[in-house]
């Protein structure tokens, strides 16, 4: 029987819904003024909800050496016991397809729609439509704008394309193949969900008009990478796309961790997105595990037209990547409880080998 991770956990209620919904209303009119006062700065600063007629939420916090931490009894590192007995004696079930026949057969690649037809690329109104492109790569269309979610389109998810997890099946498109993009959103820095060399290659074709929504602390690393449109946010806080301020994108929690290198563990902040427009609401997970800040998400921004949930990675289970870093079954039904979604997106699975999960599963 699974161990409920929120039983110990006390549920964040709201205290007044009519003046939640007014404190809210106020709060997008004055976005939508920061937005037309700032338009001259390529860095401008983010605005954060005003929460004062409802419980606390989680906010960000950090530990003595400066360091991001979670803050749920639900985190847990696995021990160096675990890990290497994962590595070293553990059966990999994953069932890769070795030869091509076998990857076409399990996993097909699909040409986007958009590549044999652009023109007909982006939504109108209230139109929501979504293209996984492998891993946590997703491009949403939804209320007359376009965005991605952790674009990688590198074929090894490493700090080199020499070494380090590689892609088993190509991405099914190029950047120069993709439609105009209004946003990227960024979840975390793990080389699966923020690569370098395509960083580059969006900032290159589409420049100053990208916008950039990133975690607290990787906002030198994107101006080092030349990109201009950079709005870095705390859990929490919010911004939009110029012209489009009725698109809200919202930085929210989520339980994971950051690293890049041997020394920069959690000096960038994680989370999840959540987007709401006038007729659509879009859920990213980005890469976590289950803890009680998704009922904090769904009573504030929920229920969701459409969420990208991550999958997989959950062998083997003495490690409890349930709670370290994704989910099992009970993980879905939990957060549709919590968020309410009324569609869900499964990403991650197909494209690298991260864990002895089955492929199939």
């Amino acid at each position: 029987m699974e161990e409920n991770p929120d039983e110990s956990e006390t549920s964040i209620t709201i205290s007044n819904s009519h003046l939640l919904e007014e404190v809210k209303k106020k709060c997008r009119l004055s976005a939508r003024r920061s937005t037309k006062d700032c338009e001259k700065s390529s860095f401008r600063k983010s605005f954060r909800i005003d929460y004062r007629l409802e419980e606390s939420v989680t906010k960000s916090q950090k530990g003595k050496d400066g360091r991001y931490i979670n803050p749920w009894p639900t985190w847990k590192y696995p021990s160096l016991a675990d890990v290497l007995k994962w590595m070293i004696l553990e059966k990999d079930n994953s069932k890769i397809p070795r030869c091509k026949e076998e990857l076409d057969k399990e996993l097909p690649l699909v040409c986007p729609y958009f590549v044999e037809n652009p023109e007909q690329a982006g939504m109108k109104k209230g139109g929501l439509r979504v293209t996984w492109l492998g891993h946590a790569t997703v491009l949403v269309e939804m209320d007359e704008i376009t965005f991605l979610t952790d674009p990688i389109f590198s074929m090894r998810a490493s700090l080199s394309q020499f070494v380090g997890p590689k892609r088993f099946r190509n991405p099914p498109c190029t950047i120069g193949q993709l439609p105009k993009i209004d946003a990227v959103i960024i979840s975390h820095t793990h080389y699966d969900h923020l690569d370098y060399n395509t960083v580059l290659s969006l900032n290159e074709r589409f420049g100053g008009d990208l916008r950039w929504f990133v975690p607290m602390g990787l906002l030198e690393w994107m101006q080092n990478c030349g990109c201009e449109n950079v709005i870095e946010l705390d859990w929490w806080e919010e911004n939009c796309i110029p012209e489009h301020d009725d698109i809200t994108f919202v930085f929210t929690p989520s339980q994971h961790w950051c690293k890049r290198t041997p020394i920069d563990d959690n000096k960038v902040l994680w989370g999840s997105w959540s987007v709401l427009g006038p007729w659509n609401r879009f859920f990213f997970a980005g890469d976590t595990g289950y803890c009680s800040v998704f009922e904090e998400i769904g009573k504030r921004f929920g229920p969701f037209d459409l969420a990208a949930i991550p999958i997989g990675a959950y062998e083997p289970r003495y490690v409890d990547f349930s709670k370290f870093i994704r989910k099992r079954t009970f993980f879905y039904v939990n957060l549709f409880l919590r968020i309410l979604f009324e569609y869900y997106l499964p990403v991650f699975g197909g494209i690298t080998c991260r864990s002895y999960t089955d492929l199939r599963s």
